[in-house]
C-alpha cells in the first residue's frame, strides 16, 4: 500500500480560499448590501416595481460577484469593477433620493467599505 500524501492539490479547483484577510471584509460587505437590497425588494416592488426589480439586480449582482471572486476566473482588474459596482450602487442612492433609515446608512457604509477593500487589494495585488 502507498503512502497517501495528506496535501491536496488545488491547481485544478474550481475554487478559491482567499490568503488576505481583506479580501473576508471585502465578501462579508458585499453579502451585507445584497442581503439589504433583497430583504427591501418585495417591500419596494409594492409600490415602485422598476426600483424594487433594481433592488432585486443589485442584490444578485453582490452575490455573483462574491461567486466569482471565489473562483479560479477572478483577475486584478475585476477589483476595479467591484470599486465601481460599489460606487455606482452609491451614487444611484443618492441620485434615486432614496429614503434615509438605518438599513439605507447601513448598506451605503457597506458599500463604501467594499469599494475600499476592493481598492486595497487591487493596489496590494501583484500584477503578474
Amino acid at each position: 500500500m502507498s503512502d497517501q500524501s495528506t496535501v491536496v492539490d488545488n491547481s485544478h479547483s474550481l475554487m478559491n480560499v482567499p490568503s488576505n484577510p481583506i479580501a473576508y471584509i471585502a465578501i462579508l460587505t458585499a453579502l451585507i448590501s445584497a442581503a439589504i437590497h433583497l430583504f427591501l425588494a418585495p417591500k419596494v416592488i409594492g409600490f415602485d416595481q422598476t426600483t424594487g426589480l433594481l433592488f432585486v439586480l443589485n442584490g444578485l449582482g453582490f452575490i455573483g460577484g462574491i461567486l466569482v471572486f471565489l473562483t479560479r476566473y477572478w483577475r486584478r482588474e475585476f477589483y476595479l469593477v467591484a470599486v465601481g459596482y460599489a460606487l455606482a450602487t452609491i451614487v444611484a442612492f443618492f441620485a434615486m433620493g432614496g429614503p434615509t433609515n438605518m438599513l439605507s446608512i447601513s448598506s451605503k457604509i457597506a458599500e463604501a467599505v467594499l469599494a475600499l477593500a476592493a481598492t486595497y487589494l487591487y493596489l496590494s495585488t501583484n500584477t503578474a
